[in-house]
């Protein structure tokens, strides 16, 4: 079967379903953990009951993950709404006010739910659409991930149509001029890659996603995922028929089980459609995509480990060259790429290398994908143009710190990224400004800090994250890494001295030397950008035996202040789990035992807002002695 004819049928049932209400609930992963299942459950239940006539759509992530459960009510000439943190209990009112009658129950709705440009859902009401430009984005949300003709009645799989008319250079031309840097890392050129796994000799060829996302904070390639994987299936088909290949493979987490069943879903339904198999679209070429499930190890998001892997070997990096699009998977050349590179590759057949290339900066074209997360108002999914500053994204889109905090650093980049200060807030977002600031694009994780984060202690948590994933090959990596935490121990438990400071940044810089894959040569990173930006911190920790953030524990010490505490309450008595704190009967007030103290903090969260009678104070010593 021809695109067109399959595209007329698609568009045929996307016209049937804009005739009616259709409400559309975010049910990826993030939503699903916000309760949006029985949400939907109990839309489909109000629908039947009340005899409506309006489809409920379980759809991926709409992005906006600090607002779930997220429904979307979509009605023929009239606003379409999006509502957030909604509960079954609402559900009525709203099938009640808006999908049967003409209220919007604006008391819920976060905006109205319009298609820009024919393209990517906006709310103009929420001040982060100003600021973003979704385009990988684009479908997400939007669509239902299980029904490949709502992607297709968007155009989906046209520019795999239009490849098949091209000549594997021109397409491989295309994706060079676009300026493509590769979404998974180091930000290698995309077209550049492709051009030499084009140009390798041997066969078969191999191409393969990776979609082992192992950071810690990161979850955009398993959003993409479970909201649009067609785009992903699209994208590699593109790549073999550019390779002049069959073979694809996608290399994706054990622990994202809805994404590998919406993709295992997506692939049947390509084959049943005739775009996937052995003549695609009656053209000729065929292609085949595998499903394979990584075991969490983090290493083998790195190329050569992840193809060791796929081999039924121990993930490990192997010494380069060659290259795996010389010599990868099995020996043969292989094209590895990340779940976001593939998905950018339909646009850029479908609207052209120039324009691809008009979105960004000189060195970093298109957009910038972030998993936004820590302590930020508003986070989830965000796609931004490349050259947008870390304050654009952090305040315009985050919507800022929240309960008032300031804002002390950002992670980008995953664990082997960087931490980077308030100061260098205005710093665009493209890969080599991130790299000029010690840290990296990775793959897409953004953690904010505030003042109550202790930059160390971050440190300490990374590197002790890195320590237990390396997967040991290298001296440096799996003894460096394991020094490195010792110091940044010893330094939150007020053992460190300056010497060890000193130490501590020689192995750093030995590590990067040492290691042999960029995910080793990155490790130290997190170190190097607190040292140098938060140095700070680290000198009050091994000077002052002092945690200004108040947050490493041997460091810091509870006390109750006799003045604010009310003798009537015994919340923190009872709250406490190793009973530390008791009533001083003759002075009629409460005491903490430091000796007994785990400095767990359940005294402090239980203690009644309008006392606020404990406190956190470091050095421990100035705790006042009893009397």
């Amino acid at each position: 079967m021809n695109y067109e004819t399959i595209r007329r049928q698609a568009a045929a049932e996307w016209d049937v379903l804009n005739r009616k209400t259709r409400i559309l609930i975010g049910t990826a992963t993030c939503g699903r953990a916000a309760g949006s299942g029985p949400v939907a459950k109990a839309f489909e239940a109000e629908i039947k009951r009340q005899n409506a006539d309006a489809a409920v759509h379980w759809v991926g992530c709409m992005g906006l993950c600090y607002a779930e459960p997220l429904v979307v009510v979509l009605k023929p000439d009239n606003f379409n709404v999006c509502y957030g943190r909604v509960t079954p209990d609402l559900v009525p009112r709203l099938v009640e006010g808006y999908v049967l009658g003409d209220d919007p129950q604006l008391d819920l709705a976060l905006g109205t739910f319009e298609v820009k440009d024919g393209l990517a859902p906006v709310i103009p009401e929420l001040p982060r659409f100003e600021r973003e430009l979704r385009l990988i984005l684009r479908h997400c949300g939007y669509i239902d991930a299980e029904n490949i003709n709502h992607y297709i009645a968007r155009g989906g799989y046209g520019s795999l149509a239009a490849a098949l008319r091209m000549r594997p250079e021109e397409i491989i031309d295309a994706v060079k001029r676009s300026g493509l840097r590769g979404r998974g890392g180091a930000g290698f050129p995309t077209g550049r890659k492709w051009e030499l796994c084009y140009r390798a000799a041997g066969q078969p060829k191999y191409v393969i996603c990776n979609a082992d996302e192992g950071d810690p904070g990161a979850f955009i390639d398993r959003a993409i995922l479970e909201s649009d994987p067609h785009s992903v299936i699209e994208g590699m088909m593109i790549a073999g028929y550019a390779m002049g290949t069959s073979r694809g493979i996608i290399y994706v987490r054990d622990e994202y089980p809805l994404a590998v069943k919406r993709f295992a879903t997506a692939i049947k339904q390509a084959e049943a459609a005739g775009i996937l198999g052995h003549n695609v679209m009656d053209s000729g070429f065929g292609f085949d995509i595998y499903v394979v499930e990584g075991a969490g190890a983090f290493v083998c998001g790195e190329a050569s480990a992840l193809m060791y892997s796929i081999e039924g070997r121990r993930g490990m990096p192997r010494v380069r060259p060659p290259h795996s699009t010389e010599a990868g998977l099995w020996g043969k050349p292989t094209l590895l790429n990340n779940v976001k590179t593939f998905a950018s590759v339909p646009l850029i057949i479908e609207k052209g290398a120039r324009w691809f290339a008009g979105i960004g900066t000189e060195g970093s074209k298109g957009t910038a994908l972030f998993a936004l997360a820590g302590k930020v108002a508003q986070t989830g999914l965000v796609e931004v143009p490349m050259g947008t500053t870390l304050r654009q994204v952090v305040f315009d889109v985050g919507g800022g710190m929240p309960n008032g905090k300031t804002f002390k650093g950002v992670q980008i980049g995953g664990p082997s990224g960087g931490c980077l200060p308030a100061s260098l807030l205005d710093t665009p977002i493209d890969f080599d400004s991130l790299t000029s600031a010690g840290s990296m694009m990775g793959s897409g994780g953004m953690i904010v800090l505030d003042e109550d984060n202790c930059m160390v202690d971050t440190a300490h948590y990374f590197m002790d994250f890195i320590q237990k994933e390396s997967c040991g090959k290298c001296t440096m990596c799996r003894l460096g890494t394991k020094h490195m935490l010792d110091i940044l121990t010893d330094i939150t438990t007020g053992k460190g001295t300056m010497e060890s400071l000193d130490l501590l940044l020689e192995l750093a810089q030995g590590v990067k030397a040492g290691s042999l894959c960029g995910l080793g040569k990155s490790a130290p990173n997190p170190v190097l950008t607190t040292v140098r930006y938060f140095r700070d911190e680290y000198e009050a920790h091994i000077i002052q035996k002092r945690c200004p953030a108040l947050v490493c524990k041997e460091l810091i010490a509870y006390y109750i202040l006799p003045d604010k505490c009310y003798k009537g309450c015994d919340h923190c008595v009872l709250s406490c789990p190793v009973e530390a704190i008791s009533t001083d009967e003759k002075r009629g007030i409460k005491v903490i035992d430091q000796g007994k103290c785990t400095k767990c903090g359940s005294c402090i969260l239980i203690c009644p807002p309008e006392y606020n009678a404990i406190v956190k104070l470091s050095p421990p010593s100035l705790v006042p002695r009893d009397k």
